[in-house]
């Protein structure tokens, strides 16, 4: 295929994403307008001079914005509209099903209850479900630069609405922070039923990724790029068949890579890992999940077949019940079938 029917390909077959911060979609048009209604007062005078503050030198100079942005998150309207217009890109590129993270300790810090953010983001879920058969799930993060009591606390705030829960996660500040440090609150979450994931290995070492699967007991690593360095590990993720939500765009704008050319994306497909695709924040790293898949099949020279097995990961990674993976994978493999004609 020529790259112009890739993308329509790419753009158009169903996919799953099951690594994306509903906060990191917050587009800097969209922060404006919130800060403008809610009397916030933003570091930047302008929409340009936000953008053009979009050069990140590492995992930490990239928080520093993405935290100022949240600021202007305050009411259960805001949340629901935030999601919603994720929901809207969803639906242009054929995002059948997601897995959303979201940050409560960003917003509990601020005094925003939550009830208001959890109420936000999932009234607008269940009206993309209804209104454009959108499929998704919650995953609630720990920010990992605060305390495991902090986040003990928040899990505790999170049992009253559990029913709009599917696990938990761990983000922030990789760095200094492993994630040994939260064993308790993950086996506390664990024993309420959530599902276990974490982001490991993106700036830390492969031993973060380790203790993610022997402390946190997770059954996906977000990011895991660094696993190549470690041979025991690439045998352990593929002997338990670990899952790895990749975020290539992501990865280059905070400096994992140089470029999408150097990514380590097709050494860890050809190692055998269990990679999906994903954007991570993609209002501030340059593209959502199609331009995630297009980037990498350009600068990597990937088939279209390993597109297929990539979106076929990216649903059979997921917390879908059987019954609906085999439902989602059937609309896919049609998808396919009718491109080949």
């Amino acid at each position: 295929m020529v790259n112009d029917q890739m993308q329509t390909f790419i753009q158009k077959i169903p996919k799953a994403e099951l690594h994306v911060h509903i906060e990191g979609t917050l587009e800097p048009e969209h922060m404006f307008q919130l800060a403008e209604k809610n009397a916030v007062r933003l570091k930047y005078p302008s929409v340009n001079k936000l953008r053009n503050a979009y050069r990140f030198q590492d995992l930490q100079s990239f928080l520093e914005i993405y935290y100022e942005g949240t600021n202007v998150l305050i009411t259960e309207q805001d949340f629901y509209d935030l999601t919603w217009q994720y929901l809207e890109k969803r639906y242009l590129e054929n995002v059948i099903h997601a897995e959303i993270f979201f940050d409560p300790q960003s917003h509990l810090c601020r005094k925003v209850p939550f009830e208001v953010v959890i109420n936000g983001i999932s009234k607008a879920l269940e009206d993309g479900e209804k209104k454009l058969n959108l499929s998704s799930k919650l995953i609630m993060c720990f920010l990992r630069h605060l305390s495991e009591k902090s986040a003990m606390e928040t899990l505790e705030e999170s049992i009253p609405y559990k029913d709009k829960i599917i696990g938990v996660g761990l983000d922030s500040t990789e760095l200094n922070n492993p994630p040994s440090k939260f064993t308790e609150v993950f086996q506390k979450a664990i024993s309420f039923g959530y599902l276990p994931v974490a982001h490991a290995g993106e700036e830390g070492s492969p031993e973060y990724i380790w203790e993610a699967i022997d402390k946190l007991k997770v059954l996906r690593v977000d990011h895991g790029v660094r696993c190549l360095e470690d041979e025991s590990l690439v045998a352990q993720l593929i002997k338990k068949k670990i899952p790895l939500t990749v975020c290539p765009l992501s990865n280059v704008q905070l400096g994992i890579f140089k470029s999408l050319g150097e990514h380590n994306l097709k050494e860890l497909i050809n190692a055998g890992l269990f990679i999906t695709i994903n954007s991570d924040d993609p209002a501030y790293f340059g593209g959502y999940l199609s331009e995630n898949y297009l980037g990498v099949y350009k600068a990597l020279k990937l088939t279209r077949e390993d597109i297929c097995t990539l979106v076929r990961n990216s649903f059979e990674a997921s917390f879908l019940n059987d019954a609906d993976k085999k439902s989602m994978l059937v609309k896919v493999q049609s998808f396919i079938n009718q491109g080949l004609q």
